[in-house]
């Protein structure tokens, strides 16, 4: 399994806005694509940070998946003018993670 890590910079005042796309729109839209998406959080000492988890297969499936979500209409569209009026894309970082054998995520 991967686990996918991504930490966004969301823009000042805009996190309720943030919220409600990700709950409304993304979560529902990557989810009917086979997406899985394990959890998201917010950072009370840090205003502006959201982090959420997805997991995937293996490269191969997150690429397709990758493809599949982000190169359609909807996203390109819909989804894609959104996130960039709500976030600071260039502060993203995604980390790729590895469970530890004892790790409940195996």
């Amino acid at each position: 399994m991967i686990y996918e890590l991504r930490r966004y910079k969301v823009k000042k005042g805009k996190m309720k806005q943030w919220l409600k796309v990700m709950e409304e729109q993304i979560l529902p839209f990557q989810s009917s694509q086979g997406m899985v998406i394990l959890a998201g959080f917010t950072a009370p000492k840090e205003k502006d940070t959201f982090v959420w988890l997805r997991r995937f297969r293996n490269d191969a499936e997150r690429k397709r998946q990758y493809r599949k979500v982000y190169e359609s209409e909807h996203w390109k569209k819909v989804i894609a003018p959104q996130t960039e009026a709500l976030l600071d894309l260039s502060a993203m970082v995604v980390t790729d993670l590895s469970p530890v054998p004892w790790s409940i995520l195996q």
